[in-house]
């Protein structure tokens, strides 16, 4: 007999901890550290339970960008993890579709995450498209450096087109 249908939720605040409970603790659960990145703190969080432990999660940030020269609000996505022995269960789809449903609330045009090439054909079954070209980020120490993971975007309402030109991110990456 199956167990009940998950549901993503909103979260109180994201730990490490709990980020921990879904991952593990090895050093680099999500394969970005030799990016040599800082990276931004979300401030809304979802997530998957399955019997009381965190199997899922996605954050949520709202951003300034600068695309081709002008100024745009995104938000951006982070922290998406599914606990390993939890994946091909529908649960990235789940936990990114409780985050998006409420990004759309807050007025945004698109939203906008940063990923490792191997993760590139996930997201876009899910419906995010991969920018090309140069996409810039803030780092400490008043750096702007070129982001080495693939950036990838998906618009938040109908009809909306992500404008060209390059794109610098005004604040650290998420």
């Amino acid at each position: 007999m199956p167990g009940p249908t998950p549901v993503a939720t909103p979260l109180p605040d994201y730990t490490k901890a709990d980020q921990q409970e879904i991952l593990g603790t090895a050093d680099d659960p999500f394969g970005v550290a030799s990016a040599g990145l800082v990276w931004r703190a979300k401030d809304v969080h979802f997530g998957v339970r399955d019997g009381g432990r965190l199997v899922a999660h996605a954050g949520l940030v709202r951003l300034d960008v600068l695309v081709g020269g002008v100024e745009a609000e995104v938000m951006g996505v982070g922290g998406v993890a599914v606990a390993p022995e939890a994946r091909g269960k529908g649960l990235a789809r789940l936990v990114l579709a409780a985050a998006l449903d409420h990004a759309r609330i807050l007025g945004p045009r698109h939203a906008l995450l940063f990923c490792r090439p191997p993760l590139v054909p996930l997201y876009q079954r899910l419906g995010w498209h991969p920018l090309d070209g140069d996409v810039r980020v803030e780092q400490p120490e008043e750096r702007v450096v070129s982001m080495p993971l693939r950036t990838m975007v998906t618009p938040l309402h109908p009809g909306v087109d992500w404008p060209s030109g390059p794109v610098r991110l005004r604040s650290l990456p998420m």
